[in-house]
Parts: C-alpha cells; structure tokens; sequence
C-alpha cells in the first residue's frame, strides 16, 4: 500500500453545512458570527486532498477565525442566491471568492444541479436545435457533455463558449454584488489567466475552464482586490496530498499543496487592509 493511500484513508473533510442551507461545505465547523473571513469557492477551496486547504492555513497565519465556504465542483451558481450563505458573508469583516470556472453554470443551452453544479440535468431547446443529432439523456456531468460536443463539431462548440463566458460575467457580478462585504478576489491555477489556453476546452486547460484574462478584468471594479496564484512548473504535483492510487488522475487536475501555501500567505499578507482599522492585525 503506498504512503498516498495510507494517508487517504487519515484525511477527514469535516463536511458541515450552516443554518439552512443544503450545501454540503469544508470543515471544520465554525459559528459564523466568530468568523472575520469567509472563502467561497469550488473544488479546489475544498481542498479536495489536501490535508489543510489555504482557508485553513489563513486562519493560522492570521490568527482569526476563517469560514471555509468551498464546495466540490461550485461555480458561482451553487452561492448565487443562497440565503445563508449571504447571511454568512455578512457577519465577516471580508471574504475570499476564488475564481470558479464557466462550464458548471445553467445557461441558454443546459441547466446544471443547483448545488452539484457539476451535473448536468437536461439541455434546452436551442441546445439540441444546435445539436441535432446528439443523445443528450446519455450525459451526467458537464465535462463529458462539453467534451462530446466540442469533439463532434468545434465550429458549433463556439457558441456554447460565448454564452458561458457571457453568463459568468454576469453571474459573478450578481454574486459580488450580494456579499456587501470587501472581497478579493483569487486567481487559484496552474496557468496564468492570459494563457491562450483559457477560455478552451483544450486538452492542456485548466481550472478555471472559460474564463479568460479580459473576463476577470470585467468584474475586478466590484471587488476590492485581487490575488492570482500560478506555477506551470507545479502541474500534476502531488507532493504532500492524501489520495488512493485510483485517484491519482483526478490529484494531479487540482491545485498543488505549494499553490495552496501560496494564496494563504498572498491572503494574510493583503486582507487585514480590508478589515476595520480597529481590528486590523499587527
């Protein structure tokens, strides 16, 4: 048995949901109104094998309470008009929302599971008019659909692309603009976000899927600020991860344990800006 899958077996998520709400969230549990920071965000806010996330690591190098909002495969759609996750964001003094990719919103062509925003419930009229002749009841996740489709005709595949830049935009305005509370912003990838391969479905893309350079430029004015994280050198690094031999594939698609440490220390080091002058940290 290797060490990876030795330590699988150890990590404990702590999955924990707040008030009313049905999203199943990163633990450990902490009471809201304790927390001066919340972070939202998807898989890799989770911190899908990482034994301790960059929110865990911030509240450590902050010395203050952190709320780990992080959903495995949320996009803005899994936040966006939740109330208690409002609520939530209102009692902190700032909050975190990392940059979460396109592909997992409900738009103009296919709705998606409003908490696994992975999943793909059903394709609309104008999708299957653009596609004719797929199947679309033999998908289950949007990856699949998105892959299948740009294979079969990639001159069609582009408007599907527009829309879901277009309604990312849009959806994440809505979400900033619902926090009421300074936010930075946070760019948690392997690939700077001016690679030409952001905004594909390329086979070398990475999360966040579609969203491009000028995209992020957009909705920075409705942040406070904004923090991008990137090493290309650490792609596919499993160093320090927890996970099964089955499970490698899926290890070396998230953020690295180094790219994790990262925006922890890039986080400490901009956030007490944005919290009361009063409260501000030394």
């Amino acid at each position: 048995m290797s060490f990876e899958m030795l330590g699988a077996q150890r990590l404990d998520y702590q999955v924990c949901q707040y008030g009313r709400s049905k999203l199943q969230f990163r633990g450990p549990y902490r009471l809201p109104q304790t927390a001066k920071v919340a972070v939202l965000g998807g898989s890799d806010t989770y911190g899908k094998f990482i034994p301790d996330p960059y929110p865990h690591l911030l509240e450590l190098a902050l010395k203050q309470s952190v709320l780990n909002l992080g959903c495995m495969h949320a996009s803005a759609d899994a936040f966006v008009d939740d109330p208690i996750v409002e609520e939530v964001c209102v009692e902190a003094e700032a909050v975190v929302v990392q940059i979460m990719g396109a592909q997992n919103l409900s738009n103009a062509f296919y709705k998606v599971h409003p908490r696994r925003n992975d999943r793909f419930l059903g394709a609309t009229g104008k999708l299957k008019a653009l596609y004719p002749e797929v199947d679309f009841t033999e998908f289950n996740f949007t990856r699949h659909l998105l892959a299948t489709l740009r294979g079969r005709a990639p001159e069609r595949f582009d408007a599907i692309v527009e829309e879901l830049q277009r309604v990312w935009v849009a959806r994440m305005h809505k979400l900033l603009a619902q926090i009421q509370r300074p936010t930075i912003l946070l760019w948690l990838s392997p690939v700077v976000s001016s690679d030409p391969a952001a905004g594909t479905l390329s086979p070398n893309a990475r999360d966040p899927l579609f969203v491009t350079a000028q995209m992020v430029e957009r909705i920075r004015p409705s942040a406070a600020g904004y923090v991008e994280i990137t090493d290309n050198q650490l792609i596919s690094s499993t160093k320090g991860m927890r996970f099964s031999e089955l499970d490698r594939m899926a290890a070396e698609s998230v953020a690295s344990v180094a790219l994790h440490t990262r925006a922890a220390q890039a986080l400490a080091r901009d956030l007490p800006y944005l919290m009361p002058e009063e409260r501000q940290l030394a």
